[in-house]
């Protein structure tokens, strides 16, 4: 089975200096990580994870799962079980319309792999409720499929079924024995929709150590111990430029270019990229992998913050041989990395007269609400948010200047949130969502001498949808 040897840096010829400037920036631009992995040279010279998050945290991996339906896909090739230039309708007879537009006909699996599909965006997201799969063949397509680069997650998606439907079981459980000897975790999963099918387009539930033993494998190009477990061309061919990303890409790390599943990147690399900040950056020019797992959902340009940092502060100070050791900076990575923790808000200043309204309990008189009342306790560890959502009182627990775990309320999700007072008297409360679902959800509590406004947002994709909007309370 596949584990990695740890070193120092500067065996590989990386300074920890460099480490630490990357971590200290993503700090100073307030990103939200929770983990970040790089290998150097095939060893391990950095792993850490940011509290509450370990290295036993499963964590959402989002696109990165596209990825993995990739290699899936190549495995079925190398079986001889499908071709690249097979017309997808050809596996799914009993998902077609009684007449098949032409483009849908046309489209191959190879379109499907490099994004050149006949559809501009994702179709099962027109209607969530009827069946994902067969939505890409009954939605009237855009445009003729090999033609042009749109970013669509139900052709990975139905690429998945594919893959499901010709091995008789999960698409992960596929990956796991087909690539057994890498020891994907066996905690690991992946979502599935409404329907039974995994989600390969963004459903991969896993430890970034799992990321990081797909990397040496993809780098590697399919030889992992002595085992050639795909073949080298397929890999060589997902990793390479086949298609333009620039007319639709909104980052600069976004428009070099698409593989079969796989981003090309600004340093001549390739990129399993993930929303909110899961990455694994391959730099083979440098030997160099980075693997991250983040929520930068709520930050403009987040994902490409973690890119510069990596290409700023470490990358052009990488070295191919080893460099002397630095006792001092050696020690200093070692107080950062005893420290990464999810940054909490940090409050401008506590109003004098927050006993005012604190401990009181707010009626809820907006119209049609499903919240009835709402009221905010402050303690010495832990302060508190209490609602009542459809006659059910919920609790969401969060600290003042730290951050505090829980299960978030509803859905049980794992969470940690804090608050802070802003400069305008009003009261923050954030709660970072790191669980199957990442993303965050906040308040902001406007108190008046007898009422409390609260405005509620979410950033997820799918869930949460309580939590948007207004809320008018009145002292009860």
């Amino acid at each position: 089975m596949l584990t990695f040897e740890r070193t120092k840096p500067e065996e590989t010829g990386i300074a920890s200096e460099c480490i630490l400037r990357m971590i200290n920036r993503l700090h100073d631009k307030q990103i939200p990580m929770h983990s970040l992995l790089l290998m150097h040279h095939d060893k391990l010279i950095f792993e850490g994870y940011y509290a509450p998050c370990h290295k036993d945290t499963l964590h959402r991996m989002f696109s990165i799962s596209k990825s993995f339906t990739s290699i899936a896909v190549g495995l079925l090739v190398d079986e001889g079980k499908i071709a690249l230039e097979d017309p997808i309708i050809q596996y799914f007879p009993e998902k077609l319309p009684d007449t098949v537009h032409p483009w849908i006909a046309q489209t191959t699996i190879k379109d499907m792999l490099m994004m050149r599909t006949c559809h501009a965006s994702t179709t099962y997201k027109l209607d969530m409720s009827s069946d994902w799969v067969e939505s890409y063949f009954t939605t009237p397509p855009t445009h003729q499929p090999g033609t042009l680069f749109h970013y669509d997650t139900s052709a990975a998606h139905t690429l998945c079924a594919l893959v499901e439907k010709l091995t008789g079981r999960s698409m992960l459980d596929y990956l796991k024995e087909k690539l057994q000897v890498l020891g994907l975790s066996e905690e690991s999963y992946m979502i599935k929709d409404p329907f039974g099918v995994s989600m390969g387009g963004s459903g991969l539930v896993a430890f970034p150590m799992d990321m990081m033993k797909f990397a040496y494998f993809i780098a590697h190009r399919g030889l992992v111990l002595g085992e050639q477990l795909l073949s080298p061309s397929y890999i060589d061919m997902a990793v390479s430029a086949l298609t333009e990303t620039r007319m639709t890409a909104p980052l600069p790390s976004e428009a070099q270019g698409y593989g079969f599943q796989f981003w090309r990147n600004q340093k001549n690399g390739y990129t399993c990229y993930g929303m909110g900040g899961q990455l694994i950056i391959f730099l083979p020019e440098h030997h160099l992998i980075c693997v991250t797992t983040a929520d930068t959902q709520s930050i403009q340009g987040g994902n490409q913050q973690i890119y510069d940092a990596l290409y700023e502060e470490l990358l052009p100070y990488v070295q191919q041989d080893a460099l002397e050791y630095d006792k001092t900076a050696e020690q200093y990575l070692a107080n950062a990395y005893e420290a990464l923790a999810m940054k909490p808000l940090i409050s401008a200043f506590e109003p004098k007269d927050v006993d005012n309204y604190l401990d009181k309990v707010y009626e809820v008189s907006s119209k049609d609400a499903d919240f009835q009342n709402v009221s905010v306790h402050f303690e010495t560890d832990s302060s508190k948010l209490e609602f009542t959502y459809k006659h059910t009182l919920y609790t969401v627990s969060f600290g003042m200047g730290t951050m505090q775990t829980g299960l978030f309320p509803i859905y049980n999700l794992w969470y940690a949130a804090s608050g802070a007072w802003l400069f305008d008297g009003t009261l923050l409360i954030k709660a970072h969502i790191i669980d199957a679902y990442v993303g965050c959800v906040q308040f902001q509590l406007s108190f008046g001498k007898e009422e409390l406004t609260i405005f509620m947002s979410k950033k997820e994709e799918s869930l949460f949808q309580e939590f948007q909007g207004h809320l008018y309370c009145k002292v009860v």
